[in-house]
């Protein structure tokens, strides 16, 4: 009777165990490096992260522009709406610190110390640096405040269920490259940081596991289409991607939204590829050597 009284109070305990396990991991206090932030540099992040195609909350382009959020997300796992990150101090994120900011972003975790919904793209935005980050906030902070309340998610269950995110976390968030480059190659070093950290290019080119995990196997391989038809572009040298692309022709499609056959850019990318046109022309060329150089399947 002992032993069964025993084994039974640590099967009580496995839920606070479990609990305990995946709690959000909040950066310390003291993360956050001496910086003197540049705006014009987190302007740039802005642009490589396409902020403003998900986050506006307009259906025109506007200069500056307004992140009241609104955009819809119909995932298979439920509606995730967008929020709002316009500099509001209620409704927006104008009363976070810079740490509460560099939480969100590298580790997905909320103000209140809740964990994020991965829809949101923290595991890209952990290989960001803490500078890059620190500028970002600094840029937003200069946008016009937007008085909009978030909507909420609607979510199915597991999936409403936030403190399993811990657990989600455990298996997918990973501030690692993906892709090993040459150490001393500049270029790729750059062209890797711009697609796999600010421009989360992952998140909508590499298929995903049955939790909703990127299948690193298979990097920007392409996959199903978040709008809900057909499917993203491979973008690996592979025959079905961009083999026959030179590095110039992927330069010019992320100036210009052309493809080498004078085809344009189509459904969600268009503003993707508005964003990236606003880039300095050596972002541009370094995503495209990174592009050409990834392997065809990791």
């Amino acid at each position: 009777m002992k032993r069964l009284a025993v084994i039974l109070g640590l099967l009580a305990l496995l839920p606070a165990l479990a609990l305990l396990a995946t709690r959000p991991a909040s950066l310390p206090d003291d993360a956050l490096p001496r910086h003197s932030v540049d705006v014009s540099n987190g302007e740039r992040i802005f642009h490589t992260a396409a902020c403003a195609s998900c986050h506006s909350s307009t259906d025109e382009d506007s200069e500056p522009p307004l992140l009241g959020g609104g955009l819809q997300m119909d995932t298979p796992f439920g509606t995730f709406m967008v929020p709002n990150i316009s500099p509001h101090l209620a409704h927006g994120i104008g009363g976070w610190s810079m740490l509460d900011f560099a939480n969100a972003m590298q580790r997905g975790v909320s103000p209140e110390g809740r964990h994020y919904y991965p829809a949101f793209p923290y595991t890209a935005y952990s290989r960001m640096t803490l500078n890059d980050i620190m500028d970002l906030k600094s840029y937003l902070d200069t946008l016009p405040v937007v008085d909009k309340k978030s909507e909420d998610h609607s979510l199915s269950f597991p999936w409403s269920f936030r403190a399993g995110i811990g657990l989600w976390k455990a298996v997918n968030l990973d501030s690692a490259f993906v892709i090993s480059v040459p150490a001393d190659d500049e270029l790729l070093q750059h062209g890797r940081y711009l697609v796999e950290g600010p421009g989360h290019c992952a998140e909508c080119h590499t298929p995903r596991d049955w939790m909703g995990g990127l299948d690193k196997r298979r990097w920007l391989a392409g996959a199903p289409n978040l709008d809900g038809e057909g499917k993203t572009s491979n973008i690996t040298p592979a025959e079905a991607g961009l083999e026959e692309w030179s590095q110039e022709d992927i330069e010019y499609f992320l100036a210009s939204g052309f493809t080498p056959d004078f085809d344009t850019v189509g459904s969600s990318m268009v503003k993707v590829q508005e964003n990236l046109a606003r880039l300095p022309a050596e972002d541009l060329t370094a995503i495209a050597a990174y592009l050409k150089f990834i392997p065809e399947e990791k």
